[in-house]
């Protein structure tokens, strides 16, 4: 029987998911509760539709020549919550050498678990590029903002680096939580010494999920924070590329 994976949607015309034009498939579910989240519909993976993975990359495949100079970004919700379908769906494009990238949070890292172990090894073997998203570089803040320690991912970084698997790192800027020159440094210190770090992608927060969360009857936890104006985005990212030219710069 071909494996079935919790499909949340997929994008045909993706831009902002890795290098060139993109086919983004989400998958369903997530044990995180973000606070900015702008997709709580895939926090269930059971409210996905199930899908192999030739059903999900039908449309890729029919369109393949317009995915020339980018590929395929797995995405979710959290995708390495169903990594055996992941595996599934690079594994067929690997037939084609097609370009994969996954995005995900590294929440779901498992060192201690042997069996998982193999299984993110199999998927990272069949990867060209993982989009890392640190949701906060302090571990009492990302557990406020997360429900989860940031332990998981700052070790999941360290694993890519070992598998030297290219990493952009993606970090959500919003005001009041992460828009804070402290932690904005100690990001960029922490990353800068990742010898695999090809990008840095700073996402400004924006309230455009509010209205999901009506929709859904969910209280939206920041419902009373300002959209991240373009300077202030500037102004992170400046404040996060000095944190990594210094550690690079072997300087406190």
């Amino acid at each position: 029987m071909m494996m079935k994976g919790y499909v949340h949607s997929t994008e045909s015309y993706g831009t902002v998911d890795g290098p060139g034009l993109r086919y983004v498939i989400f998958l369903q579910g997530c044990p995180m509760r973000c606070q900015y989240c702008h997709n709580p519909d895939t926090w269930n993976m059971a409210k996905g539709s199930l899908m192999t993975a030739e059903d999900v990359l039908k449309s890729f495949f029919s369109n393949r020549a317009f995915y020339k100079s980018g590929g395929v970004t797995v995405t979710g919700g959290e995708p390495l919550m169903q990594i055996d379908y992941a595996i599934s769906i690079f594994k067929l494009l690997k037939e084609y050498e097609v370009h994969t990238c996954i995005d995900t949070s590294g929440i779901n890292f498992q060192p201690e678990n042997k069996a998982y172990m193999q299984k993110l090894d199999a998927l990272m073997d069949l990867t060209d590029l993982v989009m890392l998203d640190i949701k906060h570089i302090n571990p009492d803040e990302h557990l406020k903002l997360t429900g989860y320690s940031n332990a998981p991912v700052l070790a999941f970084a360290k694993y890519l680096e070992q598998k030297k698997i290219p990493v952009w790192i993606r970090h959500v800027v919003v005001p009041g939580i992460t828009f804070n020159e402290e932690y904005l440094y100690q990001l960029g210190y922490a990353i800068g010494a990742l010898t695999n770090l090809k990008a840095l992608d700073i996402l400004p927060y924006h309230s455009l999920g509010n209205s999901k969360y009506e929709q859904l009857g969910i209280s939206y936890p920041l419902k009373n924070t300002d959209d991240l104006s373009r300077e202030d985005a500037i102004k992170a990212k400046s404040i996060i590329l000095s944190g990594i030219k210094q550690r690079r710069a072997g300087k406190d």
